[in-house]
């Protein structure tokens, strides 16, 4: 099949059937729960009463999302940054930086708690909170009169485009020049008006009634057709560019729709022809603002359309090009392959019906324990005595015993044991007990800070998780479409403070695909922990800082910095300007070369100021100088002595060698004159020639002792 580009007439079909569609579905599947969540939560209940009896309601529902929202907003508002982008390579590190600092900054800007504030509250109540992040172009007219205006002047002033003229008056003057003639001049008086076009991101919190998603959809990223329908003002169409034919004949407004109405979101009613006036540009119509991927080209690569429908009839008033769907969506429990989860409500509503029902009934028992019916005797009472309920009454009757209390027994004592069984139901569900927030009296008096602090940290896992599923699934699309917006409008370089400095970024060179970690995790009740690992890393930095020095490659002034800046955050103290300077690696490099330099500079101004031929200073080299002499001389005498003392050494132990030597010899001659004797008894002649050479042969040590005293003289 061959592909062909689509006409108008096809696309608008497509998109008219989708959003209808998409419409549908909400209305008929998600309108109603939603409607209820929202009943529930402002106090109301599904079962009936008896006139007479107690109306109260146990607001389960509220109670919940009222304890866990401070607790969630603390999570997310605690710290300085709420998103940080992570680099992923080394030279990403000031970019980084620099998008997070702006895109908080934005976020703040537009009100970021009240923001948070609200798609919390539609999270928890009404399955998902939708906020919208856009690009919006602001037009501001000025009002300028000016008077006596050249023809020069008032040609240069009215010359841009931005300028509209609204009165003009030319007066003539007349007035002589050098040369005496009389010229006449034109002046002008102007009034004029000054549009001045500027953009800047939006970030809105849209009602739920108002988002709409096909049946289809799984999330965000994987639909059919998404979009946001909403009143505008036919004025609001014709300032947006949109023929004044075109739009003069759209009809329907949210209300023709509209099932979840404007009573359910305010809790009031809301006068419709209030706001019709006379003035034909202020009528509503309703205007719907869909995405959806169309082929439109013929190309076999569906791309992304930005489509905006006016009416009940859904006509098609413009499509352009869009990068992405500039919604993100929150939810507390998100439903596996499924765009809708579920709400806290939504958890609790039964259990809210239940808890009204008995505490009904524990009221209405204590009620008529208090107050009990009375038996009489008719004819024998008087009815109108009866009737009135002042203390101390007289009731008058015929005879005695004609009015006898009916016996109510007092079973609500047995009932607290289920309310609170429904109410630790309630707290397994939601994770909202009086444990996580420090008020069970059991466990604060009869625990270690150990104990307890494992408690209120157990207790309050179930506010983690949906804190990590708004961090994990709206946070993070919520300022990737913040970095988006910045990067896709920015048109000139930027001046944001960056650590107390001002410095020039470009966003247009930002990579809006860099990876992001949501600060989830301050504020669960492991900030001491958290304070005490940042003291000992303090410690250890400072150890290392003061053993190694400032150039210790391990530890800088600016990791110090960092974590001196996270100490105070751990206690909410966010300004660390206050308390301690900023410092960067650079600027810390830049003190480490200046304190060099200042130091290079003392010695030599301090050689400088001693002047060349001062005699006091020439008496102290000489002192110095002989001084040097003194321990050279001394430490050569050292070295003699050391040398004599091992030459008396070598001889001494000489001498006794030589007296070990006579001793063997005179041994050695007597027993030969023995041995001689004795053969001479035998007729043996002696060899005396012998004995004598054996005394006059050199020993070993004699020798080396003659060749060390030859060395020497030499």
């Amino acid at each position: 099949m061959k592909l062909e580009a689509m006409d108008d007439e096809t696309v608008e079909g497509i998109i008219q059937k989708a959003v209808e569609d998409a419409v549908d579905f909400i209305e008929a599947e998600i309108e109603e729960p939603r409607i209820k969540s929202q009943r529930y939560y402002d106090g109301e209940v599904d079962i009936g009463y008896e006139e007479g009896r107690s109306r109260v309601v146990a607001t389960k529902c509220r109670e919940v999302v009222k304890s866990l929202k401070p607790a969630i907003q603390r999570v997310f508002l605690s710290t300085e940054n709420v998103v940080e982008f992570v680099p992923r390579m080394p030279e990403d590190i000031d970019v980084c930086e620099q998008m997070t600092k702006y895109a908080n900054y934005k976020f703040m800007q537009n009100n970021g708690y009240r923001l948070l504030n609200d798609v919390f509250q539609d999270a928890m109540v009404k399955k998902t909170g939708i906020a919208k992040v856009m690009f919006e172009d602001t037009t501001k007219s000025e009002i300028h009169e000016l008077h006596n205006l050249s023809d020069d002047e008032f040609n240069f002033l009215v010359e841009p485009d931005e300028i509209t003229i609204l009165e003009h008056t030319k007066n003539s003057e007349a007035s002589l020049s050098e040369e005496g003639l009389e010229i006449e001049e034109i002046r002008h008086d102007v009034k004029i008006s000054r549009e001045i076009t500027s953009g800047d991101i939006s970030i809105t919190s849209i009602p739920p009634e108002e988002f709409f998603v096909d049946r289809n959809a799984r999330s965000i990223d994987d639909f059919f057709v998404i979009g946001h329908r909403t009143d505008m003002t036919i004025a609001d169409l014709l300032e947006m560019g949109f023929d004044h034919e075109e739009v003069h004949n759209l009809q329907g407004n949210m209300a023709t729709f509209e099932a979840e109405s404007e009573f359910e979101r305010r809790n009031y009613a809301v006068d419709e022809d209030e706001d019709e006036s006379a003035d034909p540009t202020s009528r509503k119509v309703v205007v719907t603002e869909a995405y959806m991927k169309l082929d439109k080209e013929g190309t076999g690569k569906p791309a992304m359309y930005r489509f905006i429908l006016g009416g009940s009839s859904y006509k098609v008033l413009s499509c352009e090009l869009a990068e992405d769907v500039p919604f993100a969506i929150f939810e507390v429990d998100p439903e596996p392959h499924a765009f809708f989860g579920s709400s806290l409500v939504d958890l609790v509503m039964d259990d809210q019906d239940a808890a009204t029902s008995m505490l009904r009934g524990v009221l209405d028992n204590v009620a008529l324990t208090n107050n009990p019916g009375l038996e009489i005797i008719d004819g024998q009472v008087s009815v109108d005595d009866l009737l009135n309920n002042e203390i101390g009454r007289i009731v008058r009757v015929k005879q005695s015993g004609a009015i006898r209390e009916q016996v109510v027994p007092f079973t609500a004592g047995s009932t607290l044991p289920a309310l609170q069984y429904f109410d630790s139901l309630v707290e397994n569900k939601t994770g909202v007990s009086k444990a996580s927030q420090g008020l069970d009296a059991n466990v604060l008096q009869s625990a270690s800070a150990t104990a307890i602090a494992a408690t209120m940290q157990a207790a309050a896992g179930q506010a983690e998780v949906i804190a990590r599923n708004l961090a994990e699934g709206g946070m993070k699309r919520l300022f990737k479409l913040i970095a988006n917006c910045i990067i896709s409008n920015a048109d000139r370089e930027e001046i944001i403070r960056l650590n107390n400095e001002f410095v020039t970024v470009d966003p247009r060179s930002w990579n809006a695909d860099a990876d992001m970690i949501v600060n989830v995790g301050i504020g669960t009740g492991q900030e001491s922990q958290k304070a005490a690992v940042l003291r000992e890393t303090l410690q250890m930095q400072m150890s290392v800082w003061q053993q190694y020095g400032v150039e210790n490659g391990l530890v800088t002034m600016t990791n110090v910095r960092n974590t001196l800046t996270d100490l105070l955050a751990s206690v909410g103290l966010r300004n660390s300007d206050r308390y301690y300077l900023p410092v960067t690696m650079d600027s810390e490099k830049e003190l480490i070369q200046k304190k060099r330099e200042q130091a290079a500079q003392r010695q030599a101004q301090m050689a400088s100021l001693q002047p060349q031929g001062d005699p006091q200073q020439a008496f102290m080299a000489t002192e110095a100088m002989k001084t040097q002499t003194k321990a050279q001389v001394d430490l050569a005498k050292i070295q003699l002595d050391a040398q004599k003392h091992a030459s008396d050494k070598d001889m001494k132990m000489h001498e006794l060698a030589m007296k070990d030597d006579l001793q063997r010899d005179e041994l050695v001659q007597q027993l030969m004159l023995r041995v001689a004797e004795i053969e001479g008894k035998y007729a043996q002649a002696v060899d005396t020639q012998f004995i004598k050479s054996e005394q006059d042969k050199v020993r070993p040590h004699n020798e080396e002792m003659m060749n060390g005293l030859q060395e020497e003289s030499y």
